[in-house]
């Protein structure tokens, strides 16, 4: 009978495909031609050993490091750049014109004036990520650098973890076709964070970690995201003060997306992406955010790029490179502040949605105070 299903209709059989040759993509950390700046790094806190060890490998020079805490920037001087000035003066360091590049560290709510006070003195900036704490803020800060002929970029690194950075271009290369869903799982034990100032973020998963996912999902769909659903919960057993468990659908024209987050499994962390493309499919998934094996496929067959690199540190390198290059050449960095915005309304969407237990558009709740406050009237 024409039309009867088969155990193909359901998805009990996988077709055979062919083993292909993988598609050479420009994933790597970009590197500018010619242009040399002279990075000051401010803050000298918990990440930016990671900044440090990334800019010293790839060559960069960092002739300045600055921590209110002298002994902190003296410290990271001694580890990474030993012939490098410590400091705890910003404010004469805003004056050097001998420093092109500031790349800030701090937390957020301090990390604002700083970059404007940066934007004001000609400096070109790398924001550490989260970005800001409100869309007008990042709005205004990212109209001060435009107005000034300065670029100002977000120190999204998971955009440079090599199957990140692969994927996306995959899919800006149009290997896939168009984009009609991507799903994330990533489960890990977040636990470390007890007895330490991240446990004072409420939202912390959303905001200070699955930013990277809203920024992956936002490099590789733009704009088109129209509405977000989730939710947080408190794994049983979970010491850390903050909800570890968290989940979110985003509804965008012609797709979807999930995003799934563990940050309570004590045993056998797995960290999976899927997107599914009209023309194509990539998938990745390993046992964590370093080791991963990607796959594409399309109607040619399926193949396995052989992958180098690991996010932490080549992430970092690529958001710097990134906005060297940008500088270089004198366009907008992948990673640009505006741009940022477009993940960060995401993120906090997700947050107001998990506080009233309704679907959000992204946009429509416009900081984290805000998508904090959601349902509690």
């Amino acid at each position: 009978m024409s039309g009867t299903p088969s155990e193909d209709s359901y998805a009990l059989a996988v077709r055979v495909v062919e083993t292909v040759a993988a598609p050479d993509l420009d994933y790597k950390p970009p590197r500018p031609k010619s242009y040399q700046p002279r990075i000051a790094l401010v803050g000298a806190g918990g990440i930016s050993f990671a900044h440090l060890d990334a800019y010293r490998k790839a060559g960069y020079e960092v002739p300045v490091i600055c921590s209110r805490t002298l002994s902190k920037a003296v410290a990271r001087r001694e580890e990474f750049f030993p012939q490098a000035e410590a400091t705890d003066d910003f404010s004469t360091l805003l004056s050097r014109d001998d420093i092109d590049i500031l790349d800030i560290t701090t937390h957020p709510k301090e990390r604002e004036t700083m970059i404007g006070q940066a934007l004001d003195a000609g400096k070109h900036v790398l924001s550490q990520k989260p970005f800001v704490l409100d869309l007008d803020t990042g709005k205004r800060l990212a109209d001060l650098a435009e107005a000034n002929g300065l670029k100002l970029a977000v120190n999204q690194n998971g955009r440079w973890a090599p199957h990140f950075s692969y994927m996306r271009e995959a899919v800006r290369e149009g290997l896939i076709g168009e984009v009609m869903s991507c799903h994330v799982g990533v489960h890990w034990n977040h636990g470390w964070i007890k007895g330490t100032p991240f446990e004072e973020i409420d939202d912390l998963v959303f905001y200070d970690f699955a930013i990277h996912w809203f920024d992956f999902l936002a490099s590789i769909i733009g704009d088109r995201a129209s509405s977000v659903f989730a939710t947080r919960a408190s794994a049983a057993g979970q010491e850390a003060r903050p909800p570890l468990l968290a989940q979110s659908l985003v509804a965008f024209g012609g797709g979807q997306a999930s995003l799934i987050f563990d940050g309570a499994a004590p045993h056998g962390p797995q960290d999976r992406t899927y997107i599914a493309g009209t023309k194509g499919s990539l998938f990745s998934i390993g046992p964590n955010l370093g080791q991963q094996t990607v796959e594409i496929t399309t109607e040619a067959g399926v193949a396995t790029p052989a992958l180098e690199g690991t996010w932490f540190n080549d992430g970092f390198h690529g958001a710097m490179g990134e906005l060297i290059c940008a500088i270089e050449e004198n366009r907008e960095p992948l990673n640009g502040a505006r741009g940022n915005l477009v993940s960060l309304a995401m993120a906090f969407a997700a947050i107001a949605s998990a506080h009233s237990g309704v679907a959000v558009a992204p946009g429509s709740v416009t900081s984290l105070a805000a998508a904090q406050r959601a349902g509690s009237h």
